[in-house]
């Protein structure tokens, strides 16, 4: 297939498979720039539009596995397009909710196309790339990751504030029907080749080592989202600034991100295991930190720089010592891991909520560092009792 699409297209089409992870990346995360936005317009508390994130994540977290295996033998154009059909006509819904639950349920369908996008982008973008740039493809889909938190995160919450939010779900609807067109056109039929099945699943819960993986990437998300998911009210209730600087803080923990991502390119082969364990104990003193530097504007810009960049060195240092524990079930090995992270994004929201209800906003940024600790802990056993991580 590759040899008879000219060099450049396949380029294209990595690039295509990028801009998606961009969009459906900054549809999750973008509500924490308008969160406060949304609770005014249905009336209702910041922590109960919390839960908004909580039932995305969660939906994501369960259905990812099942989606997967239900859907392997589709082929793989034709699954995507139909993704891109659902995420689409589900963000009409958001810009119309006439109702809290209403929007929930919008972002349900949501959630659903981002389970199964997130279980075939990688394969699909290895697929389609130049020969010997599988990595390159890789690297596209981090990108837009990344970028998703530097440009889509803060650009929604602008649209947000100028147009009211609904027209930020607008935005991001309209750009996805537009990509699905180019999708449509671009990538050739993608019959699926996907070896993930009940008995490859079952195989990975028979690995101890794999199981406490998880349980370290669940608690670090948990620990993460439990404070940043209320960055925004947080910021103006504690720290005292204004919306403007709190849209810098969104951009600057997203580009930190970028500046993670080289990192990684440049040290992370030989220096995985340090860069992980260094990074997990530079996010606990950040948590640590929070409250105390809220106030301070080049003392909180530090920090929301620092928890940026570790946040992505943590998950990818950590996603390389999973795959490298059974890279024979990689479809199925990542969208677990892809679960997982999602898992630990609905608790650390819920939880998070829960803090502002009981303790208070100012106290989200100790209870995620107590989270984080943990994680540490079960990380520190890992590596001693399992050498395949170090």
């Amino acid at each position: 297939m590759t040899e008879r699409v000219p060099r450049h297209q396949q380029y294209l089409q990595v690039l295509a498979m990028g801009f998606s992870a961009f969009i459906f990346n900054t549809t999750e995360f973008v509500p924490v720039g308008i969160l406060t936005d949304i609770a005014q317009s249905f009336d209702i508390t910041t922590a109960k539009v919390g839960w908004m994130l909580t039932i995305y994540a969660w939906v994501v977290a369960l259905f990812s596995l099942p989606l997967m295996l239900l859907t392997r033998k589709v082929e793989r154009k034709t699954l995507l397009l139909c993704l891109f059909g659902v995420f689409s006509a589900s963000h009409i819904l958001s810009v119309v909710a006439w109702s809290f639950p209403v929007l929930v349920i919008s972002r349900i369908g949501i959630a659903l196309s981002h389970a199964i996008f997130w279980s075939i982008a990688a394969a699909i973008a290895i697929r389609v790339a130049p020969a010997g740039k599988k990595t390159f493809a890789l690297s596209v889909l981090a990108t837009g990751t990344s970028l998703a938190m530097v440009l889509g995160v803060p650009l929604g919450r602008l649209i947000g504030q100028w147009f009211g939010w609904r027209t930020t779900f607008a935005v991001i609807g309209f750009v996805a029907f537009v990509m699905m067109l180019l999708l449509a056109k671009l990538l050739p039929k993608l019959p699926s080749v996907s070896a993930g099945n009940l008995k490859s699943l079952a195989a990975v819960f028979k690995k101890p080592v794999l199981i406490g993986a998880y349980l370290f990437t669940f608690l670090v998300f948990t620990a993460h989202y439990s404070s940043y998911s209320y960055i925004e009210p947080f910021m103006h209730q504690v720290g005292q600034a204004n919306s403007y600087f709190t849209t810098f803080l969104l951009l600057l923990f997203g580009g930190a991100g970028i500046v993670g991502s080289v990192m990684l390119g440049i040290w992370g082969e030989k220096h995985n295991t340090l860069m992980l364990v260094g990074s997990g104990i530079l996010l606990v003193i950040c948590m640590i930190l929070l409250s105390l530097v809220a106030q301070s504007a080049w003392g909180i810009s530090g920090l929301i720089f620092v928890w940026g960049v570790v946040m992505m060195l943590v998950p990818v240092t950590m996603q390389v010592k999973v795959f490298n524990i059974d890279n024979d079930a990689f479809e199925v090995i990542m969208s677990m891991y892809s679960g997982i992270i999602n898992l630990g994004i609905g608790a650390g929201a819920l939880l998070g909520g829960k803090v502002i209800i009981h303790l208070g906003l100012p106290n989200v940024g100790y209870v995620a560092s107590v989270i984080g600790l943990v994680s540490m802990l079960v990380l520190a056993s890992l590596l001693r009792k399992y050498p395949i991580l170090r």
